[in-house]
């Protein structure tokens, strides 16, 4: 597979779909476009996104959804990243997303039987072998981001981390455009606290937008960032997709830029 990824402004993020349900989200995001799909072994769903996926790639519009155009991630949980452990997770997870190969493979977070050294040895021979796309990491500072790159044989893929207006991580994200690698925003929406928000309801007013549209285009405009908002109704995943095409100005993104109000809706 490539050293490089290159992933849209707005993809899946599948935290909380589940069942036969959750699969039907999967299989209507890809029919409107995505093709950024992202899951993880604590999500306990990667059946039903692997469920997802074979049911768009078997859809009578054979065609529209390719599997190679398709990036699909996952993330190995802290209680599978001892280096011994992360083989034999990895293939559960892609027997129960139903794949050969996955995209994406993050280091969930740096705890439990992480051993940076270690683990991230075991990530490079996944790569090696076939199994694994690309390497990334989620919820890392700085300083474990520079250790990363300095251990891993693979570029480092991407970086996922929480980021909205209540959770802005501005030197996480010139991290990764002076590494060239994505920076992934996970709960872009701030679990729907972006309507709260005088800011961003300001600027959806003057652009006659949601609130949540405004925060999903404040993210895509940055340099180096996409994101992978949570949906599960045709509307709601119409209206995130379409969210990076709204045009914000340079004091839109200052006014949000400013909010000095922080929620971390997933710390440590």
């Amino acid at each position: 597979m490539d050293t490089a990824i290159d992933l849209p402004p707005v993809g899946l993020g599948t935290m909380g779909l589940d069942g036969d349900e959750g699969a039907r989200a999967v299989e209507t995001a890809l029919r409107l476009g995505y093709r950024h799909l992202d899951t993880a072994q604590v999500y306990e769903n990667e059946a039903t996104v692997g469920a997802g996926l074979a049911a768009a790639a078997e859809a009578a519009e054979a065609g529209v959804v390719a599997r190679e155009d398709v990036t699909v991630a996952t993330k190995t949980w802290i209680d599978r990243l001892a280096p011994d452990d992360v083989r034999p997770s990895t293939g559960a997870s892609l027997n129960r997303l139903g794949l050969d190969a996955v995209d994406l493979l993050y280091v969930h977070r740096p705890k439990g039987g992480y051993d940076p050294a270690g683990t991230l040895a075991a990530f490079d021979e996944l790569v090696d072998d076939g199994l694994v796309g690309h390497v990334g990491v989620s919820n890392f500072e700085r300083d474990e981001l520079d250790g990363t790159i300095d251990l891993l044989d693979a570029p480092l893929a991407a970086h996922q981390t929480e980021y909205h207006p209540l959770f802005q991580r501005p030197a996480l994200r010139e991290h990764a455009v002076g590494h060239g690698y994505p920076l992934v925003a996970y709960s872009p929406l701030a679990g729907g606290r972006v309507r709260e928000i005088e800011a961003v309801r300001a600027v959806a007013e003057k652009h006659d937008a949601t609130p949540e549209a405004v925060s999903i285009a404040w993210l895509t405009d940055k340099e180096g960032v996409v994101t992978i908002p949570k949906a599960s109704s045709e509307r709601h995943l119409r209206a995130n997709l379409a969210a990076a095409d709204l045009d914000l100005d340079a004091e839109d993104h200052e006014r949000i830029d400013g909010v000095e109000r922080e929620e971390e809706l997933f710390p440590e």
